[in-house]
């Protein structure tokens, strides 16, 4: 969940949000590595501003990661959060847990923050609690990260480049981190390599085989997923194959070389079956389970444009990607 997908320019001054006002449309991501320390629980840092753009809807779709937003502007506004029990909300910093439907976002054409994608199994080690107690839930990061939450949230704002605001990230995060002892016949080794055989896999791997590589049976895997990670392995495994397909598309579409159109020429049904999915149809269900919405909807939403020649020719049993939305309209 968090910003909508951009490209990573190498991190660069930038200038302080809120200074400059009346500034023109901008539309600025950049990727930031965390420290070495780090970088086994903390996949990677994003500050991402945006001004001037038309108002609209972010889906923050599911991901094998925890994430924790700091805003550096505006409050971030949630319509909807994947547990539609939870009313909507804002929020200056926000956690939200591992989740099999989309968080809505309001864009209102302005917005500016730091995002920190956090491995489930890093959980304990920078919060200090289990990335399960999290499962389909938003809370204000102070709600866990007591007045680290408020101190990264001041620090980040006064910072006057991304490269200053990731070096604050990585100064705070470092101070917060307390590693789980961890050996060959620990529980959380176990589930971690059962973890990581998961992501080795892009999700393909059967959970009997997980099971195996954890040397327990797949109930009680299943149990310790739950606990640890907040989804089944079967969940688990759906988020990250929706994960890298969804990536895949949006790279793919906005190439130079073709909307829809890989280096090779594979279209979606070839992109289907390279996230091993059954078929394109299969493709087509689980992106409306996990985000809500068809495909081509989501791009329109996130990119701000149609992409007619998004197609792949039709499902079977009626309803092709043309009829759903891919060749242009809204979701």
């Amino acid at each position: 969940m968090g910003p909508p997908p951009g490209t990573d320019p190498a991190a660069a001054r930038a200038p302080r949000p809120g200074a400059g006002a009346a500034a023109a449309p901008a539309d600025e991501f950049v990727r930031g590595r965390p420290a070495p320390a780090l970088r086994p629980y903390v996949a990677h840092y994003t500050g991402y501003r945006q001004t001037g753009l038309p108002p609209g809807l972010h889906r923050g779709l599911p991901s094998p990661h925890l994430t924790l937003i700091l805003t550096l502007e505006d409050r971030l506004t949630l319509a909807g959060h994947p547990d539609p029990g939870q009313p909507p909300g804002s929020y200056d910093t926000l956690l939200g847990g591992l989740h099999t439907a989309p968080a809505l976002i309001v864009r209102d054409g302005r917005q500016a923050g730091v995002q920190v994608a956090l491995g489930p199994l890093g959980a304990r080690a920078l919060l200090g609690t289990p990335a399960g107690e999290l499962a389909h839930l938003d809370v204000p990061a102070d709600a866990v990260l007591g007045r680290a939450a408020a101190e990264l949230h001041d620090r980040l704002r006064e910072a006057p480049s991304w490269s200053d605001r990731f070096a604050v990230l990585d100064q705070v995060l470092s101070r917060l981190l307390v590693p789980e002892r961890t050996g060959p016949a620990c529980a959380l080794d176990r589930l971690a390599g059962a973890w990581h055989l998961l992501l080795a896999s892009k999700g393909a791997v059967a959970v009997p085989e997980l099971a195996g590589e954890a040397g327990w049976s797949t109930r009680h895997l299943t149990a310790r997923f739950r606990a640890e990670i907040g989804l089944t392995p079967k969940e688990a495994a759906r988020v990250v194959r929706f994960d890298r397909a969804r990536r895949l598309l949006a790279a793919r579409v906005l190439r130079p070389g073709g909307p829809g159109r890989g280096p090779a020429g594979l279209g979606l049904a070839g992109l289907a079956v390279e996230c091993g999915y059954f078929d394109q149809a299969h493709l087509a269900r689980e992106f409306r389970a996990l985000a809500g919405c068809a495909p081509s909807r989501w791009l329109e939403q996130e990119y701000g444009r149609e992409f007619r020649n998004v197609q792949a020719g039709r499902e079977s049993g009626g309803g092709g990607w043309e009829a759903q939305g891919l060749a242009g309209g809204r979701r």
